[in-house]
């Protein structure tokens, strides 16, 4: 990889991040801090009820909410990463550069939206760079 490609990714990366702390900070001013602006949650024995789980490319706007409760940590409500992701996210955003195909990441739909079971960083990253959808495999809840 470059050193263009590399300070690229850096670049955005520090993008998102400072998108997520203003979101935050606006946030807790808008609300007098009761406001959170932290991922959703879904209850992991409800959401893994169901069976047949299809490929397919779905909206990220739809994408709402997680199973992993730690991950709720690393990304907000938006998915704009915090610092302990900068690794792992540097290196999707370097290996979608550089044209390299991708897994699907795995949802649950959950009524009109979806929460992630793997993929959380594919994303974040997608949603950086500007995409409307991504490819999944999708289980119904």
């Amino acid at each position: 990889m470059g050193t263009w490609t590399r300070a690229e990714a850096e670049s955005a990366f520090v993008r998102a991040r400072r998108a997520r702390r203003r979101a935050s900070l606006a946030c807790k001013l808008k609300t007098l801090g009761r406001c959170s602006s932290r991922l959703v949650v879904h209850d992991r024995p409800a959401a893994q009820r169901g069976g047949v789980a299809k490929r397919r490319e779905i909206p990220l706007a739809a994408i709402t909410a997680t199973l992993e409760p730690h991950r709720a940590e690393h990304f907000d409500g938006s998915f704009r990463p915090a610092p302990p992701t900068r690794c792992r996210w540097l290196r999707i955003w370097l290996a979608e550069r550089s044209g390299a195909i991708l897994p699907p990441i795995s949802v649950v739909q959950v009524g009109r939206t979806y929460a992630v079971r793997d993929g959380h960083h594919r994303v974040s990253v997608a949603i950086a760079r500007g995409a409307v959808s991504i490819d999944a495999i999708v289980a119904a809840a």
